[in-house]
């Protein structure tokens, strides 16, 4: 009986192979560079490089594994704030203590899973996917935490496979792609042999069999079958965007610009204006019922808002139509800007007047009330957020909770987060249940559906025209995530706290009766 408990150990263990450990390493890290929820992200890297990293870890002396995979961390964030292009010491240290956080179930995976594996191979590739998503959602927990590290987001083309962030949000693929990892450098370390393997490896591979399936069937049986609206999504000209800007630049401080001289700044804000106003008429004579500006379309002085205002209410009285009005108003005292948007109905009144919740790196506007706005409309039900607030998903679970069919998302971004940032707006419309038109200045404007079919999309670097047409549903869909929230991810964290206490409680129960 101990002859037999001992081989069956033995088939689970480590088997370091310190010659090739270093492979394993520079593998995923040059495949990390390329699965970093950025510019250049491919897809299939996202599902390899954990794989080698274990490997590496698993064949290494702890202290040096976790110092190999650290430096690999560092420079997979070098890389992706370069290619965001917001490389700075400041960013830099930030994101990687939230790197270093990541590397966090690599580390689990190399103290845990051994001990499990003596009784259990299934049990043991559950650590590595457990401790990821843990992980994972602890980053969202910080500022600008959800625009990056998360492998789900990697996937955002796989529409079978992320359809279930419906239920999980975006940390079900998550753990399905480390679950990959861990599977399959469990099947590496016993050789392949089939019949040690076979269990977990049917498990694993029907699981994810099903979660494709299921994606498949709702995309296939159940698509948006609702009558569409045409919305349009317009920005003004780079020509008029810059001269207002430029105009902007002649004062370097806020405090500056709020004791300046109104005649140095009024005719380029009024230009910009006009242009926004005229576009808007061209849409709607054109047959568009929704028209949205990006965030910060229009510029203002405090005394001028109400003017642009009337300008924008004429214009909807005039064509019937509704009008998400993206503005920065400037103040003459702190905090010297308001970012807001504004819906006007057909009647010209005000639906909501809405300040972005998530101000980003140097903005400093105050934030505004973290309750998404949602009106009943002539074309089903209209919600808002602006840019970065479509980050975070417990704000954007409101719009499913409340029926939202349509999320307005005016945004501006620039060159080095385009596409990435568009993308990610997918998991939001998934998970809630919602149509997505994100319209956005200096990146990539995009309507997605409520199962992420992309609508219509325009980049604002490679498209003369600055307008985006898309033919939205004008019903969304129910979901479960807005009501269960990261149930998901709390299970996870139980099943993580169990897995280790059983094995915390196995440790003590061999030394006692080692003692004995």
């Amino acid at each position: 009986m101990e002859d037999s408990m001992q081989k069956k150990f033995h088939a689970y263990q480590v088997e370091p192979d310190k010659r090739l450990g270093y492979l394993w390493l520079i593998l995923g890290t040059l495949l990390s560079l390329f699965a970093a929820n950025g510019r250049w992200d491919i897809p299939l890297a996202a599902w390899l490089y954990p794989l080698f990293f274990l490997r590496f870890m698993r064949t290494s002396n702890i202290v040096v594994g976790l110092l190999g995979l650290w430096l690999a961390s560092a420079g997979a964030t070098l890389f992706f704030l370069y290619e965001s292009q917001i490389l700075t010491p400041f960013i830099f240290i930030s994101a990687q203590i939230l790197g270093t956080m990541l590397l966090l179930p690599f580390l689990l995976d190399r103290l845990l899973a051994p001990r499990l594996g003596a009784g259990s191979g299934l049990l043991a590739t559950l650590i590595f996917p457990l401790s990821r998503v843990a992980c994972e959602y602890l980053t969202t927990l910080v500022p600008y935490g959800t625009g990056g590290g998360l492998l789900g987001y990697t996937q955002q083309g796989n529409l079978p496979l992320i359809q279930i962030v419906a239920i999980t949000g975006v940390y079900g693929v998550s753990f399905l792609i480390a679950w990959f990892a861990s599977v399959g450098n469990w099947i590496w370390e016993q050789h392949f042999a089939w019949p040690r393997i076979r269990l977990t490896t049917l498990l694993y591979s029907g699981v994810l069999a099903l979660t494709l399936l299921g994606g498949g069937c709702r995309l296939a049986f159940f698509p948006p079958s609702a009558s569409t609206i045409r919305v349009a999504g317009i920005s003004a000209a780079p020509a008029a965007s810059h001269k207002a800007l430029e105009a902007l630049r002649n004062f370097p401080t806020s405090e500056q610009l709020a004791h300046a001289n109104p005649a140095q700044l009024r005719p380029e804000f009024a230009a910009l204006n006009e242009e926004l106003l005229k576009r808007s008429l061209q849409e709607a004579q054109a047959g568009a019922k929704i028209v949205v500006w990006p965030e910060g379309g229009a510029m203002t002085l405090a005394e001028d808002e109400t003017a642009l205002i009337e300008g924008g209410k004429n214009l909807t009285r005039k064509t019937g139509i509704y009008l998400e009005m993206g503005l920065i108003v400037f103040l003459h005292q702190a905090p010297y800007a308001e970012n807001k948007t504004i819906l006007l109905d057909p009647q010209g009144r005000v639906l909501w007047t809405y300040h972005k919740v998530h101000p980003f790196g140097t903005e400093t506007y105050t934030p505004g009330n973290p309750i998404v706005p949602v009106v009943d409309t002539l074309y089903g039900r209209l919600a808002n957020v602006i840019c970065f607030d479509a980050d975070d998903p417990d704000l954007m679970r409101q719009g499913g909770r409340k029926g939202a069919d349509i999320m307005l998302v005016p945004s501006n971004d620039w060159q080095g987060i385009d596409p990435w940032h568009t993308q990610n707006a997918t998991f939001r419309a998934i998970e809630d249940g919602y149509s997505v038109v994100r319209q956005t200045s200096n990146g990539l404007a995009m309507s997605v559906d409520y199962q992420g079919h992309v609508l219509a999309a325009t980049d604002y670097f490679t498209t003369d025209a600055q307008t985006m047409i898309a033919y939205v549903p004008r019903e969304g869909a129910l979901t479960i995530y807005p009501f269960i929230g990261d149930l998901f991810v709390w299970l996870c964290i139980a099943g993580l706290f169990l897995l280790g206490g059983y094995v915390l409680y196995s440790s003590w129960q061999k030394r006692w009766r080692a003692a004995k």
